[in-house]
């Protein structure tokens, strides 16, 4: 490979959440909180950000950015970014969309909260799909406004698909008016397929819902594999929003810049008003989007061939030393989704016993994940592989200890 991806990188007092945030994040605690390890001794599988260094093309393009020496009130003032992006589109979803509709934001999360505030009235409710993740149920309760949630089906293997049926008689829901949808799908890892996404497309329509496609890990696929976004599907439906961004597949979530694509120009007016940054962004932030699409492309293959491999790894230990955990390998995100209930209790809380007898810091269950998730775990894989062995082998070794 040309990049290096076992580079063990310490980050380690840089205000990171992942190092030095995951004690009030994770367990709602304060540094007081202390734990059988110390905290450079974690192996830290939980919040959705990588291991790796960014690509050096991207972090070249920073410091030629810096290096120009002003960082004053900055907007997307010509249509470079546009195009950088539209081509990304057209290379990898054979997608296009007009200039017009492109929005942005500092991320999804604040887009999501945003537009459910504009869209939705206090008795007017928000429908997802669960296991879901956590952020989607806040946009709803920081509006006041009620969730309707609609359990994905699971086989015995842990393919996870849409219930069809359970879906159609949520959004049938008077009070139903905007589905939050999750493609690719965070935590299972689903990639819906053309099928699957008709079906919902023809629910939506037919309740007139507005529809939020979350995509942000449509570019975290196996190899291999080619994302359709919900937007191709529906090409006509006005009342749909298009959420993405490099930030989660080139490991910038911390420089905060999304694209937010809006069909309706109502809607569109609207959340361009209300930005509660009055349309600027971060000069560094839209430097470094623009090369990740401009040039992060080669970077981009290996890192998803080098999770593959991960992956398999993952498979494979389980299927020795847990067999009866449950887990398909995640058509998207560099997140697994793996079934523990053979080996804890209902009311057991996993991320509180992984860290206090393993040393590993994860996510999982109800309690950060919106239903359908007990004794579930999230791994991130997005580690160097060395990393990824070490922490299956304390969870191998603290659940056999049980």
């Amino acid at each position: 490979m040309k990049y290096d991806f076992d580079e063990i990188i310490d980050r380690t007092h840089t205000n990171a959440l992942n190092t030095d945030g995951f004690r009030q994040y994770i367990f709602k605690a304060g540094p007081d909180k202390v734990f059988p390890y110390k905290d450079e001794e974690f192996i830290r599988m939980w919040v959705a950000d990588m291991e790796f260094a960014v690509a050096p093309e991207i972090r070249e393009a920073l410091k030629e950015r810096i290096d120009r020496q002003i960082f004053g009130y900055t907007g997307v003032y010509d249509d470079e970014y546009y195009h950088s992006f539209l081509k990304w589109c057209v290379d990898h979803y054979d997608w296009s969309f007009p200039q017009e509709e492109l929005t942005f934001s500092p991320g999804i999360i604040p887009a999501l909260f945003q537009l459910v505030e504009t869209l939705c009235t206090k008795d007017e409710k928000v429908l997802i799909s669960t296991p879901s993740y956590g952020y989607f149920a806040h946009a709803a309760n920081y509006s006041g406004v009620g969730i309707l949630t609609n359990p994905l089906k699971r086989d015995d293997a842990g393919h996870f698909t849409m219930d069809l049926q359970d879906l159609e008689q949520k959004a049938s829901d008077p009070a139903a008016k905007v589905l939050i949808f999750c493609n690719p799908h965070n935590p299972t890892g689903r990639m819906w397929t053309e099928e699957e996404l008709g079906a919902v497309a023809e629910i939506v329509e037919k309740y007139n819902l507005w529809i939020i496609s979350d995509e942000i890990h449509c570019d975290l696929i196996r190899s291999g594999k080619k994302h359709i976004p919900m937007a191709k599907v529906m090409e006509d439906y006005p009342k749909l929003v298009t959420c993405m961004s490099a930030s989660k597949t080139f490991n910038m979530a911390g420089l905060q810049f999304s694209n937010i694509i809006i069909r309706d120009p109502a809607l569109r007016r609207t959340f361009k008003r209300a930005d509660k940054i009055g349309g600027f962004v971060n000069p560094l932030s839209m430097t470094a989007q623009k090369a990740a699409y401009d040039v992060g492309g080669e970077w981009h293959e290996e890192m998803k061939a080098y999770l593959d491999e991960n992956f398999r790894c993952l498979k494979d230990f389980l299927k020795v030393y847990l067999p009866e955990a449950v887990m398909e390998v995640p058509e998207a995100t560099y997140l697994a989704w793996v079934d523990l209930s053979a080996y804890f209790d209902e009311e057991d809380d996993l991320p509180e016993f992984f860290a206090y007898k393993a040393g590993v810091l994860l996510e999982g269950g109800d309690a950060l994940f919106v239903g359908n998730a007990n004794r579930f775990v999230r791994l991130n894989l997005a580690m160097p592989r060395e990393l990824v062995q070490t922490g299956l082998e304390r969870m191998r070794d603290a659940i056999l200890a049980k």
